[in-house]
């Protein structure tokens, strides 16, 4: 094949796959918290927002926003919007401003065997012009419709992975996009899928605390016994607040390592702090254990396919 016709052939199958793309139902957008509401900043009423939001929806092709009382075959999404923060800061070795927002949109669906509810965040940056009460809104309202943006993308990728198969997410563990990359391995862990693991384990060293505590999370989900010796190693020089988090885990992913471990730390830490949350998770393993589940005595369950 001539290359031209290779190159005409390779644009009409990118864009078959951008025309077959799911497109996912949305029967209600909330609006959530006080910047939403009163926010003197961006000087935007709530419908406002709202209104931003839905023209960004819509201008994905990734979302149909239902009307009234519409009937459709499924269940539709609900999301809710909330933006943690609106602010200015010094950056470029502290010769420009920037005006930064943050959004986080949860999205839920009711009716099938189980709630569902799924979290994303983004944000926006731009930098400020001039120090005029104008262009310190504009760079912000520009920040606003960045983060909208952000997370409307970053919906349809949690979206679409949860609709592929393992073996596809397993794939996906591969891409060049970060971001296809994160959701893969978020719906495998949910899913219990033994490639998780690892990646999960992998994560644990990272150093953004965030990351760590999604990791940890994630692990405790698919109770996988090989994240324990990990997660003694991490516990070493912990601070309380963090070495309670790691105890509390280890007693919900459970098994013979954890309970040995979690003795220890019950009988002799210095900090009575951590010597009554490892107890706690000490009865949490041993109430599991009585219960007799699969995930209690540290078995993974099968993955889905």
């Amino acid at each position: 094949m001539k290359p031209f016709l290779l190159l005409t052939t390779s644009l009409l199958l990118l864009g078959a796959c951008r025309s077959q793309s799911p497109r996912y139902a949305v029967e209600e957008v909330r609006l959530s918290g006080e910047t939403v509401t009163d926010n003197s900043q961006l000087a935007l009423e709530p419908e406002r927002i709202r209104a931003l939001f839905h023209q960004t929806l819509q201008g994905s092709k990734r979302f149909e926003l239902l009307q009234d009382k519409e009937v459709r075959e499924g269940r539709p999404w609900r999301m809710t919007l909330e933006l943690p923060f609106t602010r200015e800061i010094l950056k470029d070795d502290s010769r420009h401003t920037y005006a930064e927002v943050g959004a986080t949109l949860v999205l839920e669906r009711f009716g099938g065997d189980l709630p569902e509810r799924y979290e994303v965040v983004g944000l926006g940056e731009t930098r400020v012009e001039s120090e005029t009460p104008e262009a310190r809104r504009k760079a912000l309202r520009t920040s606003l419709e960045a983060a909208l943006r952000q997370v409307t993308e970053l919906a349809h990728l949690q979206l679409f992975s949860l609709e592929r198969d393992s073996g596809a997410l397993v794939q996906d563990l591969q891409s060049s996009d970060s971001r296809v990359r994160e959701f893969a391995l978020r719906t495998l862990a949910e899913r219990r899928h033994p490639a998780a693991a690892p990646l999960l384990i992998e994560q644990l060293k990272s150093s953004d605390a965030h990351s760590v505590r999604q990791a940890i999370g994630a692990l405790v989900e698919m109770r996988a016994p090989a994240a324990v010796p990990a997660l003694i190693d991490l516990s070493r020089g912990k601070e309380v607040g963090f070495l309670q988090e790691i105890v509390f885990a280890l007693g919900e992913i459970g098994g013979t390592e954890a309970e040995a471990y979690l003795y220890t730390v019950a009988e002799g830490h210095d900090q009575p702090a951590i010597q009554a949350a490892a107890q706690q998770a000490l009865e949490t393993l041993h109430a599991s254990r009585k219960h007799g589940s699969p995930e209690a005595r540290g078995t993974m369950a099968p993955a889905n396919h």
